[in-house]
């Protein structure tokens, strides 16, 4: 008896440390659902996720089967942008824009003409087309970059100020209005393109009107065509803008029609960093065709401007005009750049 009872010890001791040792036991086969699934076998495991890189994926019956991405990492990334760095890129450059501007108004006043200057005699500078198009561009950017800021900055300035209800109502509308002025603002930007791509091409006096301050500084006034420099930049910048503005709107208008998650968030970087750019860019336009130079508005309001200053900004267009007999100007006074008064 007593080698049996050892033996019966013996077993349940060796039985013991099987159970306590994992892996020396064979893995019990998972018997399959009444479904006919293997809930443990479609399971994922951590490393799974591991590999995965922190994306939670499951399974959907929905025909849009990015519906089942629960998580992913480029979302962190992206939500990273949207709540932290975007917000201070946009009020830093917008903030910085605005106090150079008014730095630089009470450092050089308005650029005026000078007393006596003014002939009284007009020239056509733009036709009502070539304005139409401009105010039908610029106001309808001017209400994009409104809606727009509020998406960045509006749960953090407007709605505390306007409560919960009242921003909600707001957003809405402002959401209305980005979507539907954004096709206005897509045909400006191809009018404006076919209008004057021609007088935007870089020519020899661009790099001049650079060295010289563009007229901004000090008392050379630089020759110019009927575009300066400056002009020019700030047409192709727009243009440019324009275009990757409009793409990545159309991506964001029409969600997941071309791209998938990843791509969505891409559109949405280009969306918001250009639109960022755009805005402190038109501030200055709108600074110098304004309040910044004294004549400069009539170009866009009437379409027409003293000729006299016209000689004195675009001098080498005058002349051009006057060329191809399309302007009477009387003889120009080169080294002034003033109009000889007519006889």
């Amino acid at each position: 008896m007593m080698p049996v009872r050892c033996l019966r010890r013996l077993s349940v001791l060796l039985l013991t440390l099987l159970l306590l040792v994992p892996g020396t036991l064979p893995a019990q086969e998972a018997q399959p659902s009444p479904s006919g699934s293997n809930p443990t076998a479609m399971s994922a495991n951590e490393q799974q996720l591991l590999q995965e890189l922190g994306k939670l994926q499951g399974r959907v019956t929905l025909p849009y089967q990015h519906a089942g991405v629960l998580q992913q990492p480029q979302g962190r990334s992206y939500q990273m942008f949207h709540e932290a760095w975007l917000p201070w890129i946009g009020a830093i450059l917008i903030l910085a824009t605005i106090v150079a501007l008014a730095a630089f108004y009470v450092y050089r006043g308005r650029i005026r003409l000078r007393e006596g200057e003014l002939t009284g005699r007009k020239i056509l500078r733009f036709n009502a087309f070539e304005r139409l198009t401009h105010w039908m561009t610029a106001t309808s950017f001017i209400v994009l970059a409104i809606s727009g800021l509020n998406y960045i900055f509006g749960k953090r300035l407007l709605m505390p100020l306007l409560g919960a209800d009242t921003f909600a109502t707001w957003s809405q509308w402002a959401k209305y209005a980005h979507n539907f002025l954004a096709w206005p603002f897509m045909l400006g930007i191809i009018l404006m393109f076919v209008l004057w791509v021609r007088d935007n091409i870089p020519d020899k006096y661009d790099i001049p009107w650079f060295k010289a301050g563009g007229g901004l500084v000090g008392n050379r006034e630089p020759i110019a065509g009927r575009f300066n420099a400056g002009q020019k930049l700030v047409f192709w910048s727009v243009v440019l803008g324009g275009i990757l503005m409009s793409a990545s709107g159309l991506m964001l208008l029409f969600p997941l029609a071309l791209l998938d998650v990843n791509g969505m968030q891409i559109a949405q970087y280009v969306h918001a960093g250009v639109g960022i750019a755009l805005i402190a860019l038109i501030l200055g336009h709108i600074y110098i065709g304004s309040i910044g130079m004294e004549g400069a508005y009539g170009a866009m309001g009437t379409g027409e401007i003293d000729l006299s200053w016209a000689m004195r900004h675009h001098r080498a267009w005058v002349e051009e005009q006057r060329a191809k007999g399309r302007i009477a100007v009387p003889p120009a006074d080169r080294r002034s750049g003033r109009a000889a008064p007519a006889e």
